[in-house]
């Protein structure tokens, strides 16, 4: 069902602190408790579970959304803000609506945190509070900071993410690798300038016979498959990477990925509500089919904009965090996603995108996990501000909403 809301109409919209959320001088605009998924709703983890006949996109649309400029505390170790007097309410509640009527695409949920606390949260459409919603390529940037756990505990090294990866995989036949397969390298594979050169019809004919990618042998088939790699293949190009990744941290931590995944990295945040779905290989997936609520994002967001910290424990290396979170390759204005005229010089680090916001006449550095669909977490260090939304629409602006009406508010 569609929204059918006037976002005009939120301006003269009044705060009420006991129950944290606006409403409507003549009548009720907006839910007064977060929505929760329902036990049906709670099954799915993926856009398609075909074994459950389910999809995400059969979740039925919210008839009001949940506007809160007071977060309630769930207990999860997200700090929650108890005075937001000094953000525009009132340019915030018009933002609010314009996302519920759609507006800015088709949004699921917007969380704001702000030095440190969550000072504004709403879910639209089929955001649900306790619903893990598909993560996309973010889960890439989930991906990363896997790696730089496996750092901060010693497993790997700094040095490390520029030695071969085949160096690591033990397993592999290197008298059939393709020439050129000892230069992909950690970083290489970090920041999607593998060089792997493999034809759709290729990547077709390799996916079709998932058998045959157990283990290391997923390695061993790019590498026997791919054309020849050199410094001149080894351009920016978004796709190949993340399994060489998930594939070395199977092999440098303890027990396996998944176990170390789970264990140093969601349980020490506190996340339970999610699904990571396994590969062919048998590892984890590494660039896609994630599943986590938006509190859960928010998590990730604030670890990394802490500098890897969490309640006081240094989980990721600063030292990688920082690279992962710079533009160490520069790809170009021309297709920026969710961006518009005041997002620009867009780069990749290692699983997070970087671009800058312009608001005025500063610009703001911003780093972002990003999933197809619209999944963001939007980190701008500068301003100790976390961005994350949820949704349901590749055609989506976020950056460019962030940049035009978010940042504004907290500078004024």
């Amino acid at each position: 069902m569609n929204i059918k809301f006037p976002f005009k109409s939120l301006i003269g919209l009044a705060f009420i602190g006991s129950v944290s959320t606006y409403t409507s001088a003549n009548n009720n605009a907006f839910l007064q408790h977060a929505p929760k998924a329902t036990k049906q709703e709670a099954l799915i983890k993926h856009w398609r579970q075909p074994e459950l006949e389910l999809r995400f996109m059969d979740i039925a649309e919210l008839e009001k959304p949940y506007i809160s400029f007071a977060p309630v505390d769930q207990k999860d170790s997200i700090r929650v803000a108890k005075n937001t007097t000094k953000v525009d309410k009132t340019a915030l509640s018009e933002l609010a609506g314009e996302i519920a009527t759609g507006e800015h695409g088709k949004l699921d949920s917007l969380l704001i945190s702000h030095r440190g606390r969550l000072l504004f949260e709403s879910y639209y459409r089929r955001g649900r509070i306790d619903l893990s919603h598909p993560q996309s390529s973010a889960t890439k940037s989930y991906t990363s900071l896997a790696v730089g756990r496996a750092i901060q505990m010693g497993y790997l090294t700094m040095a490390d993410l520029h030695k071969p990866v085949i160096s690591f995989l033990t397993h592999l036949n290197p008298q059939k690798l393709v020439a050129g397969a000892e230069r992909i390298t950690l970083h290489h594979a970090l920041t999607m300038t593998t060089g792997i050169d493999i034809s759709e019809e290729q990547w077709k004919a390799i996916n079709e016979k998932p058998q045959q990618l157990k283990g290391q042998n997923e390695i061993q088939i790019i590498l026997e498959t791919s054309k020849a790699i050199t410094q001149q293949t080894q351009v920016f190009k978004y796709g190949t990477g993340p399994q060489f990744i998930m594939q070395v941290l199977d092999t440098v931590v303890p027990g396996s990925a998944k176990d170390f995944i789970q264990k140093e990295l969601l349980d020490k945040l506190g996340i339970s509500n999610y699904h990571w779905k396994t590969a062919p290989s048998g590892l984890p997936e590494s660039g896609w089919k994630t599943s986590f609520t938006s509190r859960d994002m928010l998590k990730f967001g604030m670890l990394a904009i802490n500098n890897g910290k969490w309640q006081g424990e240094q989980l990721i290396s600063e030292e990688y965090l920082n690279k992962a979170t710079s533009r160490l390759v520069y790809t170009g204005d021309g297709d920026i996603y969710g961006g518009g005229e005041n997002v620009s010089n867009q780069g990749y680090g290692y699983y997070f995108w970087g671009t800058d916001l312009s608001v005025g006449d500063r610009k703001y550095s911003s780093a972002s996990a990003q999933g197809g669909g619209g999944m963001y977490i939007l980190l701008v260090k500068e301003l100790d501000l976390v961005v994350v939304v949820t949704a349901h629409h590749r055609n989506d602006s976020t950056q460019q909403l962030v940049a035009e009406h978010i940042i504004p508010l907290l500078i004024q």
